[in-house]
């Protein structure tokens, strides 16, 4: 969390609350951000779901100390946490085993083709919860939500510098994985 959020934080039970029309605002600017950040921290669709609705009900409260211009910054360290906290609490449970989403997919038009995108996307999410989270962080923010080193490093609280360096890290292990897993797959005779 950057610490201008943290401040604001210590002094939020003395600001005023919120306005409802800031939160539905809030909401409906951020939410998406939120839910897709959630989902690269490695959480499945429905705990996402519900981790964005802790996320704003654990952000609202607070919304009062916290600048307009901020917003996004603080609902980015609150996602942090509760995405963290989902996740432990969580462990490493999957939401559907990939042979029963084959199974499924199977039996719907044009299954083929959704079930190669199922497959890409659960790669993806292995990949990506495999990576140390400091890099995952700097990875989804710059590759997936297209955010700019300047944005990632005001987010997380970096140096300019330190921001690049992750992402440089966080591409190189990234390209390892994937390097790793296009070998496996040639190995095992899994290549389509």
């Amino acid at each position: 969390m950057v610490a201008a959020e943290a401040a604001a934080l210590d002094d939020a039970s003395s600001s005023p609350p919120a306005s409802p029309e800031r939160v539905a605002g809030l909401v409906r600017a951020h939410y998406p951000f939120v839910w897709r950040l959630l989902r690269r921290l490695g959480l499945g669709t429905g705990d996402a779901d519900d981790a964005a609705q802790q996320v704003f009900l654990s952000a609202t409260p607070k919304l009062g100390a916290v600048e307009p211009e901020r917003e996004r910054a603080f609902l980015y360290g609150v996602a942090l946490h509760v995405g963290a906290r989902a996740r432990r609490s969580l462990g490493r449970r999957r939401e559907e085993p990939l042979e029963a989403a084959a199974e499924r997919e199977a039996r719907e038009p044009d299954a083929h083709q959704v079930l190669e995108r199922r497959e890409a996307r659960a790669l993806l999410d292995r990949l990506l919860d495999e990576m140390p989270e400091e890099l995952r962080v700097v990875f989804v923010l710059f590759e997936l939500e297209e955010l700019s080193t300047p944005q990632i490093a005001e987010l997380c609280d970096i140096p300019i510098g330190t921001a690049a360096s992750r992402l440089r890290r966080a591409r190189e292990d990234f390209e390892g994985r994937v390097a790793r897993e296009e070998a496996r797959r040639r190995f095992s005779g899994g290549e389509r």
